[in-house]
């Protein structure tokens, strides 16, 4: 697409009355439409075709919500990680788990607050369209009693943030979103997008779309990529492309950090859709196909547990729980067995002598357990995303 057209896509900068710029983003759809076509098209065919996938292969799962649960939380860590929490998995499985021994990372309530955001944000989606209204919601949850939670919770920003390393002002930001006083404008463009649902716009690329433009209006003051992320999972659950949310781009986005700034950062400057979303559907094909992976190997163990332990009735209904509960101590896998504690204790022995599960833990009492080869599929996931690095540029106010 020529350039002088690419321009007429881009928004403008604005000079604010104390001498800054900010960003006013052009609505969506873009003008000229985004041309799906070579490249871009086949990647899009790419994209529904693994997430189409994703999606039948949830009913081959012994419990699907569970591991919409595994997965939910797992996001919930790597979404969280970008912003600069240390928490692992595991942190936050343990202290579900009441397992912590009041050593868990002090940032492990801002993942939880992530897993309740979500779980809010689906639980609502069939009484109350995807809306400012829900977003809002949303957030009131992700930031409920953790860092940031004086930044007005629930609320839409009335005054003016940017992003940039600590430290920065908005004469040297990185990015200024649009001031507070037109932020409602932006928005309700916003919403009106999410609820067109165009036909002649495949969804994944109102995803991509919708995604892009929520982070450069920066409509909060703290938490706006977590919930921006969250969005595109809504979206896929809301137009029934998804039945379960398993798509989830924080591992992909944070492995590839700089491009991903660097694409948004073409958007705002010269309207280049086409590069963002051919970025963005690479993400979806990729992470779906890893979810795909993930939940078939999960099918494979259990299969090959239940094989292994056919004849041990307390073993099976325990591996089956650990599915749901994969850290624990001897004394839940006694309350969940109903069974003495030395009985349960006999038979945590034997699964630890057979490789499934692991002490994590050196306390003589109330030791603690974790389902090594369930959790290491996750690991694996995780480590797809690269080593823990320093968060990317912060919003600022």
């Amino acid at each position: 697409m020529p350039k002088q057209e690419l321009s007429t896509r881009a928004g403008r900068y604005v000079s604010q009355p104390t001498g800054y710029r900010a960003y006013y983003p052009a609505p969506l759809p873009p003008i000229p439409p985004v041309a799906i076509e070579g490249e871009l098209l086949r990647l899009l065919s790419d994209a529904d075709r693994a997430l189409a996938r994703l999606d039948a292969v949830s009913i081959l799962l012994p419990n699907p919500d569970l591991f919409v649960a595994m997965y939910v939380r797992q996001e919930a860590v790597l979404s969280s990680q970008i912003e600069g929490t240390q928490s692992t998995l595991e942190d936050v499985l343990a202290y579900e788990a009441n397992a912590t021994h009041n050593k868990a990372p002090k940032d492990v309530a801002e993942v939880v607050n992530y897993v309740r955001a979500m779980n809010h944000g689906l639980k609502r989606l069939p009484e109350l369209p995807l809306s400012l209204r829900l977003l809002r919601e949303i957030h009131q949850e992700l930031m409920h009693n953790v860092r940031g939670a004086e930044r007005t919770p629930g609320e839409f920003r009335t005054s003016q943030n940017w992003i940039g390393p600590p430290g920065s002002t908005l004469a040297n930001a990185a990015f200024v979103p649009p001031p507070a006083h037109e932020l409602m404008k932006f928005l309700g463009d916003f919403e009106k997008f999410i609820h067109a649902h165009k036909v002649d716009t495949p969804l994944l690329i109102q995803c991509g779309l919708a995604h892009a433009q929520f982070e450069t209006i920066h409509p909060f003051l703290d938490g706006n990529g977590r919930v921006g992320r969250l969005l595109i999972a809504l979206m896929l659950c809301e137009a029934n492309a998804l039945a379960r949310p398993l798509l989830y781009l924080s591992h992909y986005l944070k492995a590839n950090r700089a491009e991903y700034y660097d694409r948004l950062t073409a958007i705002r400057e010269r309207g280049d859709w086409e590069g963002w979303l051919r970025f963005f559907l690479r993400g979806v094909a990729q992470v779906s196909a890893q979810a795909n992976e993930t939940a078939r190997r999960i099918v494979a163990l259990r299969e090959t547990q239940r094989t292994t332990f056919a004849a041990n009735a307390n073993a099976l209904k325990l591996i089956d729980a650990l599915f749901e509960k994969p850290i624990v101590n001897v004394k839940q896998c006694s309350d969940i067995l109903n069974v003495s504690y030395v009985t349960a204790n006999a038979l945590v022995a034997k699964l630890e002598k057979a490789g499934l599960l692991k002490e994590v833990t050196n306390w003589g009492r109330n030791r603690v357990f974790r389902f090594q080869p369930f959790l290491a599929l996750f690991s694996v996931e995780s480590t797809l995303a690269g080593n823990r690095s320093a968060p990317g540029p912060k919003a600022q106010s």
